[in-house]
Protein backbone atom coordinates (compact mmCIF):
# COMPACT_ATOMS: atom_id res chain seq x y z
CA UNK A 1 0.00 0.00 0.00
CA UNK A 2 1.57 3.27 -1.16
CA UNK A 3 0.73 6.88 -0.46
CA UNK A 4 -2.31 6.65 -2.72
CA UNK A 5 -3.89 4.64 0.12
CA UNK A 6 -5.83 6.93 2.47
CA UNK A 7 -5.13 4.83 5.58
CA UNK A 8 -1.41 4.83 4.82
CA UNK A 9 -1.52 8.60 4.39
CA UNK A 10 -3.49 8.98 7.63
CA UNK A 11 -0.84 6.97 9.46
CA UNK A 12 1.95 9.13 8.07
CA UNK A 13 0.10 12.28 9.16
CA UNK A 14 -0.60 10.94 12.64
CA UNK A 15 3.05 9.93 13.06
CA UNK A 16 4.07 13.46 12.09
CA UNK A 17 1.60 15.13 14.47
CA UNK A 18 2.17 12.96 17.53
CA UNK A 19 5.80 12.06 16.92
CA UNK A 20 7.34 15.26 15.57
CA UNK A 21 4.66 17.75 16.72
CA UNK A 22 3.97 18.84 13.15
CA UNK A 23 0.74 20.81 12.73
CA UNK A 24 -2.08 18.77 11.18
CA UNK A 25 -2.61 21.12 8.22
CA UNK A 26 1.07 21.12 7.36
CA UNK A 27 1.37 17.33 7.73
CA UNK A 28 -1.74 16.78 5.61
CA UNK A 29 -0.58 19.07 2.81
CA UNK A 30 2.73 17.20 2.68
CA UNK A 31 1.34 13.66 2.77
CA UNK A 32 -1.94 13.80 0.87
CA UNK A 33 -0.69 15.14 -2.47
CA UNK A 34 -1.48 11.87 -4.28
CA UNK A 35 -4.99 11.57 -2.87
CA UNK A 36 -8.08 12.93 -4.55
CA UNK A 37 -11.77 13.24 -3.83
CA UNK A 38 -13.24 10.80 -1.36
CA UNK A 39 -9.88 9.27 -0.42
CA UNK A 40 -8.50 12.68 0.48
CA UNK A 41 -11.58 13.51 2.54
CA UNK A 42 -11.49 10.13 4.29
CA UNK A 43 -7.82 10.50 5.26
CA UNK A 44 -8.48 13.95 6.71
CA UNK A 45 -11.59 12.81 8.59
CA UNK A 46 -9.80 9.74 9.93
CA UNK A 47 -6.88 11.72 11.35
CA UNK A 48 -9.06 14.50 12.74
CA UNK A 49 -11.41 12.01 14.40
CA UNK A 50 -8.48 10.12 15.92
CA UNK A 51 -6.98 13.31 17.35
CA UNK A 52 -10.34 14.63 18.55
CA UNK A 53 -10.98 11.42 20.53
CA UNK A 54 -7.38 10.48 21.30
CA UNK A 55 -7.83 10.20 25.06
CA UNK A 56 -10.82 7.90 24.73
CA UNK A 57 -9.09 5.81 22.08
CA UNK A 58 -5.99 5.30 24.22
CA UNK A 59 -8.09 4.11 27.17
CA UNK A 60 -9.82 1.59 24.88
CA UNK A 61 -6.48 0.34 23.55
CA UNK A 62 -5.07 -0.05 27.06
CA UNK A 63 -8.06 -2.18 28.05
CA UNK A 64 -6.99 -4.90 25.59
CA UNK A 65 -3.21 -4.69 25.92
CA UNK A 66 -1.54 -6.99 28.43
CA UNK A 67 1.46 -4.68 28.52
CA UNK A 68 1.97 -1.15 27.15
CA UNK A 69 3.39 -0.77 23.67
CA UNK A 70 6.92 0.70 23.92
CA UNK A 71 7.11 4.46 23.36
CA UNK A 72 9.56 3.93 20.52
CA UNK A 73 6.89 1.92 18.69
CA UNK A 74 4.76 5.03 18.06
CA UNK A 75 3.67 3.84 14.62
CA UNK A 76 2.20 0.66 16.13
CA UNK A 77 0.22 2.69 18.64
CA UNK A 78 -0.97 4.98 15.87
CA UNK A 79 -2.13 2.05 13.73
CA UNK A 80 -4.22 0.86 16.67
CA UNK A 81 -5.55 4.38 17.22
CA UNK A 82 -6.64 4.68 13.59
CA UNK A 83 -8.33 1.29 13.79
CA UNK A 84 -10.28 2.15 16.94
CA UNK A 85 -11.32 5.50 15.48
CA UNK A 86 -12.80 3.69 12.48
CA UNK A 87 -14.57 1.00 14.49
CA UNK A 88 -16.01 3.17 17.28
CA UNK A 89 -16.36 6.70 15.94
CA UNK A 90 -16.58 6.44 12.15
CA UNK A 91 -18.55 3.18 12.03
CA UNK A 92 -16.38 1.84 9.23
CA UNK A 93 -17.37 -1.71 8.18
CA UNK A 94 -15.37 -4.13 10.38
CA UNK A 95 -13.64 -5.96 7.52
CA UNK A 96 -12.14 -2.68 6.33
CA UNK A 97 -11.48 -1.17 9.73
CA UNK A 98 -9.73 -4.30 11.01
CA UNK A 99 -8.26 -5.91 7.91
CA UNK A 100 -6.98 -2.88 6.04
CA UNK A 101 -5.73 -1.16 9.19
CA UNK A 102 -3.85 -4.28 10.31
CA UNK A 103 -2.26 -4.40 6.86
CA UNK A 104 -0.56 -1.07 7.62
CA UNK A 105 1.86 -2.97 9.86
CA UNK A 106 3.81 -4.30 6.89
CA UNK A 107 7.18 -2.73 7.59
CA UNK A 108 10.04 -4.41 9.40
CA UNK A 109 9.61 -2.24 12.49
CA UNK A 110 5.91 -3.04 12.84
CA UNK A 111 5.21 -6.44 11.28
CA UNK A 112 5.84 -8.31 14.54
CA UNK A 113 2.83 -6.49 15.97
CA UNK A 114 0.39 -7.53 13.22
CA UNK A 115 -1.19 -10.28 15.27
CA UNK A 116 -1.59 -8.01 18.29
CA UNK A 117 -3.16 -5.24 16.23
CA UNK A 118 -5.59 -7.65 14.61
CA UNK A 119 -6.59 -9.21 17.93
CA UNK A 120 -7.14 -5.87 19.70
CA UNK A 121 -9.22 -4.43 16.87
CA UNK A 122 -11.38 -7.55 16.69
CA UNK A 123 -12.10 -7.34 20.41
CA UNK A 124 -12.91 -3.65 20.09
CA UNK A 125 -15.30 -4.49 17.25
CA UNK A 126 -17.05 -7.08 19.41
CA UNK A 127 -17.45 -4.66 22.34
CA UNK A 128 -18.56 -1.74 20.20
CA UNK A 129 -20.18 1.30 21.80
CA UNK A 130 -20.32 -0.35 25.21
CA UNK A 131 -16.71 0.80 25.57
CA UNK A 132 -17.88 4.43 25.67
CA UNK A 133 -20.56 4.08 28.33
CA UNK A 134 -18.45 4.93 31.38
CA UNK A 135 -15.97 7.23 29.66
CA UNK A 136 -15.68 10.91 30.55
CA UNK A 137 -15.08 12.10 27.00
CA UNK A 138 -14.50 15.78 27.80
CA UNK A 139 -11.83 15.02 30.37
CA UNK A 140 -10.14 12.13 28.55
CA UNK A 141 -9.71 14.11 25.33
CA UNK A 142 -8.24 17.16 27.03
CA UNK A 143 -4.59 16.98 28.17
CA UNK A 144 -4.03 17.90 31.81
CA UNK A 145 -2.23 21.18 31.09
CA UNK A 146 -5.26 22.51 29.24
CA UNK A 147 -7.91 21.02 31.50
CA UNK A 148 -6.41 22.52 34.66
CA UNK A 149 -5.87 25.91 33.02
CA UNK A 150 -9.51 26.10 31.88
CA UNK A 151 -10.84 25.10 35.30
CA UNK A 152 -8.71 27.81 36.86
CA UNK A 153 -9.83 30.41 34.30
CA UNK A 154 -13.48 29.52 33.71
CA UNK A 155 -14.57 27.11 36.43
CA UNK A 156 -15.12 23.37 36.22
CA UNK A 157 -18.57 23.46 34.58
CA UNK A 158 -17.59 25.87 31.80
CA UNK A 159 -14.29 24.05 31.24
CA UNK A 160 -16.27 20.87 30.61
CA UNK A 161 -18.60 22.66 28.19
CA UNK A 162 -15.60 24.00 26.27
CA UNK A 163 -14.03 20.54 26.08
CA UNK A 164 -17.30 18.98 24.92
CA UNK A 165 -17.60 21.57 22.13
CA UNK A 166 -14.25 20.36 20.78
CA UNK A 167 -15.61 16.87 20.12
CA UNK A 168 -17.63 17.76 17.04
CA UNK A 169 -16.48 18.79 13.57
CA UNK A 170 -17.02 22.54 13.08
CA UNK A 171 -19.20 23.97 10.33
CA UNK A 172 -17.88 26.31 7.64
CA UNK A 173 -18.33 30.04 8.29
CA UNK A 174 -18.10 32.55 5.47
CA UNK A 175 -17.52 36.31 5.56
CA UNK A 176 -19.47 37.85 2.68
CA UNK A 177 -17.97 40.48 0.38
CA UNK A 178 -20.51 40.76 -2.47
CA UNK A 179 -24.30 40.90 -2.38
CA UNK A 180 -25.68 40.32 1.10
CA UNK A 181 -25.44 37.58 3.71
CA UNK A 182 -29.13 36.85 3.11
CA UNK A 183 -28.59 36.39 -0.63
CA UNK A 184 -25.56 34.15 -0.22
CA UNK A 185 -27.21 32.29 2.62
CA UNK A 186 -30.02 31.35 0.27
CA UNK A 187 -27.68 30.50 -2.62
CA UNK A 188 -25.47 28.28 -0.45
CA UNK A 189 -28.22 26.80 1.71
CA UNK A 190 -26.47 28.39 4.67
CA UNK A 191 -27.60 29.85 7.98
CA UNK A 192 -27.26 33.58 8.70
CA UNK A 193 -25.56 33.92 12.05
CA UNK A 194 -26.38 36.75 14.49
CA UNK A 195 -22.93 38.18 13.75
CA UNK A 196 -23.64 38.40 10.01
CA UNK A 197 -21.52 35.47 8.84
CA UNK A 198 -23.03 32.70 6.70
CA UNK A 199 -22.68 29.21 8.14
CA UNK A 200 -22.99 26.03 6.14
CA UNK A 201 -22.20 22.42 6.88
CA UNK A 202 -18.52 21.64 6.39
CA UNK A 203 -17.35 19.18 3.75
CA UNK A 204 -15.81 19.16 0.31
CA UNK A 205 -13.22 21.48 -1.14
CA UNK A 206 -13.84 25.18 -0.56
CA UNK A 207 -12.72 25.93 -4.12
CA UNK A 208 -15.74 24.08 -5.50
CA UNK A 209 -18.36 26.11 -3.61
CA UNK A 210 -20.37 28.67 -5.57
CA UNK A 211 -19.00 32.18 -5.23
CA UNK A 212 -15.40 31.20 -4.57
CA UNK A 213 -13.97 32.01 -8.00
CA UNK A 214 -15.65 35.39 -8.19
CA UNK A 215 -14.45 36.39 -4.71
CA UNK A 216 -17.89 36.63 -3.15
CA UNK A 217 -16.78 35.40 0.27
CA UNK A 218 -13.88 34.13 2.33
CA UNK A 219 -13.81 31.28 4.88
CA UNK A 220 -13.47 32.78 8.33
CA UNK A 221 -14.85 31.61 11.66
CA UNK A 222 -17.57 33.92 12.93
CA UNK A 223 -15.45 34.84 15.96
CA UNK A 224 -12.43 35.79 13.85
CA UNK A 225 -14.60 38.20 11.85
CA UNK A 226 -15.45 40.31 14.91
CA UNK A 227 -12.22 42.20 15.83
CA UNK A 228 -12.20 44.29 12.64
CA UNK A 229 -15.70 45.49 13.42
CA UNK A 230 -14.41 47.08 16.63
CA UNK A 231 -12.87 49.84 14.53
CA UNK A 232 -16.28 51.00 13.36
CA UNK A 233 -16.26 52.86 10.03
CA UNK A 234 -12.79 52.48 8.49
CA UNK A 235 -13.50 54.17 5.16
CA UNK A 236 -10.55 56.34 4.15
CA UNK A 237 -8.61 55.56 7.32
CA UNK A 238 -5.01 54.37 7.47
CA UNK A 239 -5.07 50.97 9.19
CA UNK A 240 -2.08 48.72 9.84
CA UNK A 241 -2.73 44.98 10.09
CA UNK A 242 0.12 43.30 11.95
CA UNK A 243 0.77 39.55 11.65
CA UNK A 244 -1.76 39.79 8.84
CA UNK A 245 -1.50 36.48 6.96
CA UNK A 246 -3.51 34.63 5.73
CA UNK A 247 -5.47 37.85 5.34
CA UNK A 248 -9.08 37.42 6.41
CA UNK A 249 -9.00 40.58 8.50
CA UNK A 250 -6.98 42.46 5.88
CA UNK A 251 -9.74 41.68 3.39
CA UNK A 252 -12.42 42.92 5.80
CA UNK A 253 -10.56 46.19 6.28
CA UNK A 254 -10.00 46.67 2.56
CA UNK A 255 -13.65 45.89 1.83
CA UNK A 256 -14.60 48.55 4.35
CA UNK A 257 -12.66 51.15 2.37
CA UNK A 258 -9.59 51.39 4.60
CA UNK A 259 -6.12 52.20 3.32
CA UNK A 260 -4.56 48.98 4.63
CA UNK A 261 -0.93 48.07 5.15
CA UNK A 262 -0.58 44.37 5.93
CA UNK A 263 2.61 43.28 7.70
CA UNK A 264 3.83 39.72 8.09
CA UNK A 265 7.26 38.19 8.71
CA UNK A 266 6.56 35.08 6.63
CA UNK A 267 6.94 35.81 2.92
CA UNK A 268 5.20 32.61 1.85
CA UNK A 269 2.17 33.38 4.02
CA UNK A 270 2.10 36.93 2.71
CA UNK A 271 2.04 35.58 -0.83
CA UNK A 272 -1.02 33.58 0.15
CA UNK A 273 -2.56 36.79 1.53
CA UNK A 274 -1.96 38.53 -1.78
CA UNK A 275 -3.55 35.63 -3.65
CA UNK A 276 -6.60 35.80 -1.41
CA UNK A 277 -6.93 39.55 -1.93
CA UNK A 278 -6.65 39.08 -5.68
CA UNK A 279 -9.43 36.49 -5.66
CA UNK A 280 -11.60 38.84 -3.60
CA UNK A 281 -10.86 41.79 -5.93
CA UNK A 282 -9.45 43.80 -3.02
CA UNK A 283 -6.21 45.72 -2.61
CA UNK A 284 -3.84 46.39 0.27
CA UNK A 285 -0.20 47.31 0.63
CA UNK A 286 1.76 44.28 1.84
CA UNK A 287 5.16 44.34 3.52
CA UNK A 288 7.38 41.45 4.56
CA UNK A 289 8.72 42.67 7.90
CA UNK A 290 9.10 41.93 11.60
CA UNK A 291 6.30 43.65 13.53
CA UNK A 292 8.79 44.27 16.35
CA UNK A 293 11.08 46.32 14.11
CA UNK A 294 8.97 47.82 11.32
CA UNK A 295 7.58 51.34 11.71
CA UNK A 296 5.23 53.22 9.36
CA UNK A 297 6.25 56.49 7.73
CA UNK A 298 3.06 58.04 9.05
CA UNK A 299 1.17 57.34 12.27
CA UNK A 300 -1.94 55.28 11.63
CA UNK A 301 -5.58 55.84 12.51
CA UNK A 302 -5.67 52.29 13.80
CA UNK A 303 -3.63 49.13 14.27
CA UNK A 304 -4.98 45.59 14.35
CA UNK A 305 -2.62 43.28 16.21
CA UNK A 306 -3.65 39.62 15.96
CA UNK A 307 -0.71 38.19 17.87
CA UNK A 308 0.96 34.80 17.45
CA UNK A 309 -0.59 32.67 20.16
CA UNK A 310 -1.29 29.11 21.31
CA UNK A 311 -4.48 29.10 19.19
CA UNK A 312 -6.30 27.01 21.82
CA UNK A 313 -9.53 28.70 20.80
CA UNK A 314 -9.39 26.87 17.45
CA UNK A 315 -9.17 23.29 18.71
CA UNK A 316 -12.48 22.46 16.96
CA UNK A 317 -10.72 23.10 13.66
CA UNK A 318 -7.26 21.96 14.73
CA UNK A 319 -7.68 18.88 16.96
CA UNK A 320 -3.91 18.32 16.93
CA UNK A 321 -3.29 21.43 19.07
CA UNK A 322 -3.87 19.86 22.51
CA UNK A 323 -1.30 17.19 21.69
CA UNK A 324 1.29 19.35 19.90
CA UNK A 325 1.32 22.37 22.23
CA UNK A 326 2.38 22.69 25.87
CA UNK A 327 2.44 25.10 28.80
CA UNK A 328 6.06 25.95 28.05
CA UNK A 329 5.16 27.04 24.52
CA UNK A 330 2.43 29.33 25.85
CA UNK A 331 4.87 30.90 28.32
CA UNK A 332 7.41 31.44 25.55
CA UNK A 333 4.85 33.44 23.54
CA UNK A 334 3.96 35.87 26.34
CA UNK A 335 7.01 38.19 26.12
CA UNK A 336 6.70 38.27 22.33
CA UNK A 337 3.04 39.32 22.58
CA UNK A 338 3.92 42.03 25.10
CA UNK A 339 6.70 43.35 22.86
CA UNK A 340 4.35 43.43 19.88
CA UNK A 341 1.82 45.42 21.89
CA UNK A 342 4.46 47.98 22.77
CA UNK A 343 5.59 48.24 19.15
CA UNK A 344 2.02 48.58 17.86
CA UNK A 345 1.37 51.38 20.33
CA UNK A 346 4.10 53.48 18.70
CA UNK A 347 2.42 53.26 15.29
CA UNK A 348 -0.82 55.01 16.28
CA UNK A 349 -1.63 58.71 16.20
CA UNK A 350 -3.39 60.37 19.18
CA UNK A 351 -7.05 59.42 19.17
CA UNK A 352 -6.32 56.29 17.14
CA UNK A 353 -7.43 52.76 18.01
CA UNK A 354 -5.39 49.68 18.84
CA UNK A 355 -7.29 46.40 18.53
CA UNK A 356 -5.49 43.53 20.24
CA UNK A 357 -6.73 40.06 19.32
CA UNK A 358 -5.80 36.41 19.74
CA UNK A 359 -7.50 33.06 19.10
CA UNK A 360 -6.46 31.69 22.49
CA UNK A 361 -8.56 30.56 25.44
CA UNK A 362 -5.66 31.26 27.80
CA UNK A 363 -6.24 34.54 29.74
CA UNK A 364 -2.49 35.09 30.08
CA UNK A 365 -2.43 35.63 26.32
CA UNK A 366 -5.49 37.88 26.34
CA UNK A 367 -6.91 39.68 29.36
CA UNK A 368 -3.66 39.68 31.33
CA UNK A 369 -1.64 41.05 28.44
CA UNK A 370 -4.01 44.02 28.19
CA UNK A 371 -4.03 44.53 31.94
CA UNK A 372 -0.24 44.68 32.03
CA UNK A 373 -0.07 46.92 28.97
CA UNK A 374 -2.48 49.49 30.41
CA UNK A 375 -0.63 49.43 33.71
CA UNK A 376 2.57 50.56 31.99
CA UNK A 377 1.06 52.74 29.22
CA UNK A 378 -0.99 55.57 30.75
CA UNK A 379 -1.28 57.15 27.28
CA UNK A 380 -3.76 54.40 26.38
CA UNK A 381 -7.13 53.50 27.84
CA UNK A 382 -9.68 50.81 27.15
CA UNK A 383 -12.61 51.84 24.97
CA UNK A 384 -15.19 49.36 26.28
CA UNK A 385 -17.15 47.24 23.85
CA UNK A 386 -20.88 47.61 24.44
CA UNK A 387 -24.16 46.42 22.96
CA UNK A 388 -24.15 49.50 20.73
CA UNK A 389 -21.26 47.96 18.80
CA UNK A 390 -23.82 45.49 17.43
CA UNK A 391 -21.51 42.49 17.21
CA UNK A 392 -24.43 40.09 17.37
CA UNK A 393 -23.10 38.12 20.33
CA UNK A 394 -23.73 40.18 23.51
CA UNK A 395 -22.89 37.23 25.75
CA UNK A 396 -19.28 37.53 24.58
CA UNK A 397 -18.83 41.05 25.99
CA UNK A 398 -17.01 40.87 29.32
CA UNK A 399 -17.59 43.00 32.41
CA UNK A 400 -14.38 44.89 31.58
CA UNK A 401 -15.65 45.70 28.10
CA UNK A 402 -13.59 43.22 26.09
CA UNK A 403 -14.66 40.50 23.66
CA UNK A 404 -14.32 36.87 24.80
CA UNK A 405 -15.98 34.18 22.71
CA UNK A 406 -15.91 30.58 23.90
CA UNK A 407 -16.52 27.27 22.07
CA UNK A 408 -19.25 26.62 24.65
CA UNK A 409 -21.32 29.41 23.08
CA UNK A 410 -23.80 28.72 20.26
CA UNK A 411 -23.56 24.94 20.75
CA UNK A 412 -27.09 24.48 19.37
CA UNK A 413 -25.99 25.84 15.99
CA UNK A 414 -22.44 24.49 15.76
CA UNK A 415 -20.47 26.53 18.33
CA UNK A 416 -17.86 29.20 17.65
CA UNK A 417 -14.09 29.52 18.02
CA UNK A 418 -12.58 30.90 21.20
CA UNK A 419 -11.37 34.45 20.60
CA UNK A 420 -10.28 37.46 22.64
CA UNK A 421 -10.15 41.11 21.60
CA UNK A 422 -9.70 44.40 23.39
CA UNK A 423 -10.17 47.92 22.00
CA UNK A 424 -7.72 50.53 23.22
CA UNK A 425 -7.57 54.23 22.36
CA UNK A 426 -4.49 56.43 22.38
CA UNK A 427 -5.19 59.55 24.41
CA UNK A 428 -4.99 62.91 22.67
Amino acid sequence: MGLDNPRRVALQILDACLGRKVALDRAFDGAAVELEGRDRAFARTLVATTLRHLGQIDVICEKYLRRPIPKKALTVRNILRLGVAQVIFLKTPPHAAVGETTALADHRATQNYKGLINAVLRRVTEAGNSLLVEQDAARLNTPGWLWESWIKSYGRELAREIANAHLTEPPLDLTIFTKTAEEWGALLDGEILPTGSVRRKSGGRIETIAGFDEGAWAPQDAAAALPVRLFGDVSGKLIIDLCAAPGGKTAQLAAGGADVTAIDLNERRLQRLNSNLQRLNLTAKTVVADALEWMPEKEADGVLLDVPCSATGTIRRHPDLPWTKSTSEVKALLPIQAQMLRSAAKMIKPGGLLIYACCSLQPEEGERQISQFLKHHPDFSRQPITATDSLGIPEAITAAGDLRTLPSMWTSIGSIDGFYASRLVKKR
